[in-house]
Parts: structure tokens; sequence; C-alpha cells
């Protein structure tokens, strides 16, 4: 792998990081006034055209035969929790910080790796993980006798982020990217269209206070003259983001890249500051440093060990 590889795919991560800012930044901006699986669906349906219209153009094959269909199921369930989690935290949350905890998910993905996948942690790594738990919980600032167990979705969505990301490790063995691509799309879709109709038509929707509440279970397309330009661009982020993302991982040393997706935390604050007006507190820096030392701490004992878990796994994809 040469330094050049290295730098275009360091440009891509970047790339693909700030792509994931602006989307968050914008789903925050809109979210009083849109859906949220609405915003799914829409960005899911759009991602899903551009992505396999690249895969025809390259010519390449899509198998629609799965060797793993129960856990390809649990995978993009879990992973649709996860995003569902992440953004309705955006609803109450500065962007920055629901980033930060969110970048948890390397510490889960090398426990799931441990128990799920039998791969070896050693205690280093177990200190590690330690360490970067307790960066969450200088985040987090915990009030236990008041404290707000909604702060905690970010890290719900990086758990079940991790989980899904290890089935996709122990299914790729047969199953290739195109083919967990189409069925990650196909059932996303099909659980966007049950939820349109169990809620779609904001039958669910007794609450005219709360914003987080009325984001969940708001009508869909009650606004859609202002949401659709949002909503395909989200589509389009989507697809451009994940193909960075691929070639990145392609193209240069995943051990090198995968650190740079820590400058997501970065972007986020630069929408933060000038969009919400929201300016991280000294304990949220401490906080993230802990977060980004430790997993950064991982990456290189797994590179040492030449046993990787966490370092071949994007961190938002």
């Amino acid at each position: 792998m040469t330094k050049d590889n290295n730098s275009k795919g360091i440009i891509l991560i970047i790339i693909a990081m700030t792509l994931f800012a602006m989307q968050d930044s914008l789903i925050k901006y809109i979210f009083e006034k849109a859906s949220l699986y609405e915003i799914f669906f829409g960005r899911y349906f759009v991602a899903a055209i551009l992505l396999f219209s690249y895969i025809k153009f390259r010519k390449q094959k899509v198998s629609l035969k799965t060797y793993y269909p129960v856990w390809t199921i649990i995978r993009v369930v879990l992973h649709f929790l996860a995003f569902s989690a992440f953004f309705i935290s955006l609803t109450y949350m500065p962007l920055a910080t629901a980033n930060a905890l969110f970048f948890s998910c390397p510490f889960f993905v090398s426990i799931f790796a441990k128990f799920f996948l039998k791969e070896f942690i050693g205690i280093r790594r177990w200190s590690a993980i330690v360490f970067g738990f307790i960066g969450v919980f200088i985040v987090l600032d915990p009030n236990f006798s008041d404290f707000e167990y909604k702060s905690l979705l970010p890290v719900l969505c990086a758990f079940f982020y991790a989980a899904s990301m290890t089935i996709t490790k122990y299914t790729s063995d047969k199953d290739d990217v195109n083919t967990q691509l189409f069925y990650f799309y196909l059932i996303a879709l099909i659980l966007c269209g049950l939820i349109y109709l169990f809620m779609g038509n904001g039958q669910l929707n007794n609450s005219d206070f709360d914003p987080t509440t009325q984001f969940i279970f708001r009508e869909w397309f009650s606004n859609i003259e202002y949401t659709w330009k949002f909503i395909l661009f989200f589509g389009f982020v989507a697809s451009i983001a994940f193909l960075c993302i691929f070639s990145a991982y392609i193209v240069a040393s995943p051990s090198v890249v995968s650190l740079f997706e820590y400058s997501l935390i970065i972007m986020s604050m630069i929408p933060g500051y000038f969009l919400f007006n929201e300016i991280p507190s000294g304990r949220t820096f401490f906080g993230v440093a802990c977060i980004i030392a430790a997993g950064i701490y991982i990456y290189f004992r797994e590179k040492a060990r030449d046993q990787y878990i966490a370092t071949e796994t994007p961190v938002r994809r």
C-alpha cells in the first residue's frame, strides 16, 4: 500500500464524513417539519437507485442468492434501529455530542468480535475499551438523581450498528458486497412500507407539543413541498458517501483511513456552531478526547497483532 493510495483514501474518508455532517445537520434543521421514516424511505429509495445504477454502469453482477437469509434480515433491522435512535437523538442533542457518543461503536465491535467471532482481545484492548467508555460517561455527564435516559440513544445506536457490522463480517465469507447491498435496501424499504401502513397517516401522533414525538409519528408527506429537496439530497449524500467509504477502504490501508473517520466529530461542530449555536463544553471535549484516544489505540493494537476487527469496519455507512 503506497503513501499515495493512503492519501487518496484519507481524502475520500474526509469527503464522506463531511457529507454525513451535512446530512445530520440538515435532518436536525428540518425535523420539526418532516417525519423520520419519511426521510428514511426517501433516503433509501434514492440511494438504492443511484448505487445500483452505478453497479450496472460498472457492469458488476448482483447475486440474489443469500446464504444467510435470517442473519441478513437481523442485520438490516439492527441497522434500521441504530439510525432511528441516532436521528431521534439529533432532535434534542448537539450534533458533535451525538456523533462523539456514536464513536463508542468500535468498542462494541471489539466486544462482539470477542464473544461471537471468537477473536482474541488482549488486556491492552480491554483496557482501551474501558477507557473509551469512561469517555462516554464523561460526555454524558450523568446526574443520577435526574438523568435523561434518552441521552443514551447515540450509544444505543452504536450498540445496534456494531451488532449489524459484526453480522456483516460473519456473512461476508459467502455473501459479497453487492448481494448485501441489494438485501439491505430491499429489506429497509419493506420496513419503511410496513411503518407507513402502521403509522404513516399520523394515526399514532397523539402529541401536539413534544417535537421529538412529532418527528417520529408525524404524518408522512404532510410538508412534501418543503421536504422533498432535502430528502433527495439525503439520498445523494448516502450513495456518494458510501462510495467514498467503500473506495477508501479498497485503495488504502483500513488501519490508516479508519482513524480519519473521527473527523466527523469536528465536521459536526462546524454546522452545530453556525446553524444551532452549539458550543461543546470543556468536559465534552475531554470526554471526546478519551473516546478518540481509546479508538485509535484499539486500531494500533489490531495493526500490531495483524488482527483487524474494528479497523475493517467503517463507522458510518
